[in-house]
């Protein structure tokens, strides 16, 4: 297929870009294929380690399109050729400042300064993982954070849901429609979840809790085979054989370089009313302010959103036609 652009690049550096997405996901690519094709110069600082959670991911069966299924980084990467082959610029840098005091907005990365008439927050969410030994070598191997995405791997098999919270709930209420045997690991000796969920989760005879105790380490070499358990009360340790490990003990939003300057929640998550923040001219998209569905189609069709309401924003203000 022919190169198609949309949008073209400012033409020297004292120029704004009519655009700056911060962030690589799905959220902030898709917001870059509406913005290149309504015709917005888009600047894409997609960090150094750029595509978001789904680079961690192995096949992604929830993606509509896909009928087979396909592997997160190639999706992430068709993504990027997308928006790219509209015209967006990639820049593979993180962004260490933004000063929303000036008008157009700078935003510092490593010793260059960008212009942007708007922004994008598209910076996304990240996994809290456990910290034990093995941990992070098997994740995609065995051990994931979404339930959604993974359970349907696990038909007929065993596995262990670590958290106390309505997230692990519904992670290990999903599985019992997949797996054999579900374990609730959680270090405390009763959950924070809400009673309903509770409830729940306490019904199902697939369901079995662990309390006081934590994981200690993750065992295998190509896939995940047991984990060893620490209990908090009397410090012995025993080992559960099982297939899939679920770690639901919460998300980090990405918005160290965004506080003082943008309305954040108490969990640091971006205020946002639609995918608008309080700063005009600066918007929001995916899981940097969504907690609830955490998917890659929601972060998409978030992005969507925000790249439409920033061309209605830049011919509002008068930085382009409509």
């Amino acid at each position: 297929m022919d190169q198609q652009v949309f949008a073209t690049k400012p033409s020297s550096p004292k120029e704004p870009w009519d655009v700056a997405i911060i962030g690589s996901g799905p959220a902030g690519l898709t917001a870059a294929i509406y913005t290149t094709r309504g015709a917005a110069s888009t600047l894409i600082l997609g960090g150094e380690v750029w595509g978001g959670q789904l680079m961690l991911t192995t096949t992604v069966d929830n993606f509509p399109g896909f009928s087979e299924g396909i592997e997160g980084p190639v999706l992430m990467e068709k993504m990027r050729s997308q928006a790219e082959r509209f015209g967006a610029e990639f820049i593979n840098a993180n962004v260490d400042a933004i000063d929303i005091t000036k008008r157009p907005f700078e935003i510092k990365s490593r010793d260059k300064t960008f212009l942007a008439k708007s922004i994008i927050i598209a910076t996304g969410a990240r996994t809290l993982w456990l910290d034990a030994p093995g941990i992070k070598e098997l994740i995609g191997k065995g051990i994931s954070s979404c339930a959604p995405c993974d359970a349907p791997f696990f038909r007929d098999k065993k596995v262990a849901v670590v958290g106390g919270g309505d997230s692990a709930m519904e992670e290990a209420l999903v599985l019992t429609k997949y797996a054999s045997e579900i374990t609730i690991i959680h270090r405390r000796n009763e959950f924070k979840a809400s009673m309903a969920m509770q409830e729940k989760v306490k019904k199902n005879p697939k369901i079995k809790i662990i309390w006081n105790t934590e994981v200690f380490k993750a065992n295998g070499e190509s896939k995940l085979e047991s984990v060893d358990l620490k209990n908090n009360t009397d410090g012995t340790i025993s080992n559960l054989e099982i297939d899939g490990l679920f770690v639901a003990i919460g998300h980090s939003p990405a918005t160290e370089i965004f506080k003082g300057q943008i309305e954040l929640d108490e969990r640091g998550f971006v205020k946002n009313e639609g995918t608008k923040t309080n700063v005009p001219g600066i918007f929001v998209s995916g899981d940097v302010h969504d907690h609830i569905y955490e998917q890659a189609v929601t972060a998409a069709a978030f992005g969507c959103m925000a790249g439409m309401d920033v061309l209605d924003y830049l011919a509002e203000s008068g930085s382009r036609e409509k």
